[in-house]
């Protein structure tokens, strides 16, 4: 399992090589911390029977809320139970609530006791780090950061953001989504999914009601942007000067090729997330019925772990014809959604992938020696830096010539698979020829620092 958050490392990285002191401080902190944890891989577990398409009486949640009080041990002091009552911190409320409203998606309106199926509790634990620029599912728990107080609020206030980490916790229990390349965007469509389905059905929106955006409640006043992502207009979320502007495409004509990011995830996430909007749009009426209902089928039903694009897209027809039937309005709007975006043609059979590649993120010295990125996070914003060794502190410029003459990253690679919205550091070089991607949790604390002060300094 991949641990999972909900800003995007693209969106990190820029603010981490921002002009505000601040912010870029904390975002790169936060990008170091999250590193740190992506190396704990928990087991899978069995993938279970598909619940019945009904409201199933069930049981119902048992939610933990944890304060860390600043720290990272996890998962902290106890603030609030089930049954217990409000606290007056608005982000231990805030979490409870939000864990509640996500266990009454999926059990009233998809038969599913929590998480597993099975009725896992729901432990959350806020005020995590200081300053963190994070919210994540880690496997075990939800965990919430307070922001940086200028760039993002605190990530309990979006009920959408926490409905999609949870979602990770489903996927993870079920479909097992790789986390990386298409599977992987999969897995983040999934989870803004039925993120916003969360939030749309507390609020009793129609899909054209809904305004379709993931985490519109963390950012400040001073971004220039409206959410983290636009499932309705992919690449139109944000246009900042210290976030960058937001590279989701819409279409298959633009799919972005990279390593970055695991390949892209929250980057080519907005294909399908269009396709979804899409659905909901033309079908009408609440998205967690017909269309959320399809997209639950195929989650629990019989999709591989390295499911790609056009796979998931003749999966969600079959799924919306088993349901509704071959010639119903619900499985001619999955076909022509998908059609619409490019993932399928009039024939049979997927678009091919074209070849774009994502632009640089920063533009670098034509001579750079070596390139260091910080990828990941739930707003999957990159932070790239390229330098030279002689631009360095000698006691860091060995330290990095240690990394890329020796084996220590290339194992770590190998041991550590990246989890879900977690951030991922690239290392990247010429001579010697090194091209490696690490899990931040993965990291020993030296490498760590060492990588978050060298993107935090000015070249």
């Amino acid at each position: 399992m991949t641990r999972c958050s909900i800003v995007p490392p693209h969106v990190l990285a820029a603010l981490a090589r921002s002009d505000r002191p601040g912010p870029a401080l904390v975002a790169a902190r936060t990008l170091a911390i999250d590193a740190s944890l992506r190396h704990e891989r928990l087991p899978a577990g069995p993938r279970p029977t598909i619940a019945p398409p009904v409201r199933q009486e069930v049981a119902g949640p048992q939610r933990t809320i944890h304060d860390a009080r600043g720290g990272e041990e996890l998962p902290g002091e106890v603030v609030r139970v089930e049954g217990g009552p409000a606290t007056g911190d608005p982000a231990a409320d805030e979490a409870h609530d939000g864990l509640g409203l996500t266990w009454q998606l999926w059990a009233q309106e998809y038969g599913r006791d929590s998480l597993d199926g099975a009725g896992m509790p729901l432990v959350a634990t806020v005020h995590y780090a200081e300053q963190y620029d994070n919210a994540f599912w880690n496997g075990e728990q939800m965990v919430f950061g307070d922001g940086d107080g200028e760039t993002f609020g605190r990530f309990t206030a979006s009920l959408d953001v926490i409905g999609h980490e949870l979602a990770h916790g489903v996927t993870e229990h079920t479909a097992g989504l790789v986390y990386r390349g298409q599977p992987g965007a999969l897995n983040e469509h999934v989870s803004d999914v039925f993120g916003v389905l969360v939030k749309q059905r507390h609020l009793d929106q129609s899909a054209d009601e809904a305004d379709w955006l993931i985490g519109a409640e963390l950012l400040l006043p001073a971004v220039q942007g409206s959410a983290l992502r636009s499932m309705a207009a992919p690449g139109t979320a944000y246009d900042d000067p210290r976030l960058g502007r937001d590279p989701q495409p819409a279409h298959m004509d633009d799919f972005v090729r990279t390593s970055d990011d695991n390949g892209g995830v929250h980057i080519n996430s907005g294909i399908p997330n269009k396709a979804f909007h899409l659905v909901a749009t033309t079908i009408g009426g609440p998205a967690w019925q017909a269309p959320g209902l399809i997209w639950r089928d195929v989650l629990l039903g019989e999709i591989s772990a390295d499911c790609d694009f056009a796979t998931f897209a003749d999966l969600t027809l079959a799924a919306a014809t088993d349901r509704y039937g071959r010639d119903s309005a619900e499985a001619a709007a999955v076909a022509d959604a998908w059609r619409q975006v490019g993932v399928t043609t009039a024939g049979e059979g997927g678009a091919p992938i074209p070849s774009r590649e994502q632009p640089e993120p920063v533009d670098g010295a034509a001579d750079a020696a070596l390139r260091l990125t910080r990828t990941g996070g739930v707003a999957g914003l990159t932070r790239t830096r390229e330098l030279t060794l002689g631009e360095l502190p000698e006691p860091d410029a060995r330290a990095f010539r240690s990394l890329i003459e020796g084996p220590q990253l290339p194992r770590l690679a190998d041991e550590a698979p990246p989890r879900p919205d977690a951030f991922c550091y690239g290392l990247s070089c010429e001579r010697p020829e090194l091209d490696v991607q690490v899990a931040e949790a993965a990291l020993p604390q030296a490498t760590r620092r060492l990588f978050e002060r060298t993107l935090r300094r000015e070249g």
